[in-house]
């Protein structure tokens, strides 16, 4: 772990305030009873730069402590020790919404670990099996997004091609005449758009 830390070290917050809230979170996390430091990045005590940590704990101090069911904000992470999947299900049926999931597992253990990956599913937007989460991608396949408070908007992704959902709002024309309609509902599809009529997705003209 100090390894692993130390090869970050530190992280460049977007802004001074998002590393003060982020400096808060890890000396409250660091400050619980039962929770202690394995390592710690050696920069980060002010401006926007936040210092990498690592922190441990067991899975009893873990499910008595909401404080450390939050996420903190940048470049910490909390080490669970759980005695059996079924603490290790226990501990993720506590956390609110999150942006990723991993599990990390062989093809023998596929059965065991079904009820961690129901209870993962649950509670992110992209379940990852012997990855890491990729970097954010313009693509078809990108969900980045989650159950709150990973996002206000759980339906849908703030990256990737289905994220338009996000800030678009139907609107319904009753009948209206076809000169007041916008042009992407005129009966000849003027655009070659798809669209759907009548249940059915097609670029034809009405």
């Amino acid at each position: 772990l100090e390894a692993a830390t130390r090869d970050v070290d530190a992280q460049i917050m977007l802004h001074e305030g998002i590393a003060a809230t982020y400096r808060a979170g890890i000396e409250r996390v660091g400050g619980s009873a039962g929770v202690r430091k394995a390592a710690q990045g050696s920069a980060g005590g002010d401006g926007a730069t936040a210092a990498a940590a690592v922190f441990v704990t067991d899975a009893d101090t873990f499910r008595s402590n909401p404080t450390l069911h939050e996420e903190v904000f940048g470049p910490s992470t909390i080490v669970v020790e759980c005695d059996s999947l079924e603490e290790v299900q226990s501990a993720i049926e506590l956390l609110a919404g999150n942006l990723t999931g991993t599990v990390h597992a062989q093809e023998a253990e596929t059965d065991r670990i079904r009820p961690v990956m129901a209870a993962l599913r649950d509670r992110v937007g992209r379940v990852i099996m012997n990855g890491y989460p990729t970097g954010v991608e313009v693509c078809h396949a990108m969900q980045h997004g989650g159950p709150y408070p990973a996002t206000t908007a759980p339906s849908t992704t703030s990256v990737g091609t289905t994220a338009i959902r996000r800030w678009v709002r139907p609107v319904c024309f009753q009948d209206i005449p076809e000169a007041l309609l916008p042009v992407e509902l005129h009966d000849s599809n003027p655009r070659g758009i798809q669209r759907l009529v009548n249940g059915t997705y097609t670029r034809n003209a009405l």
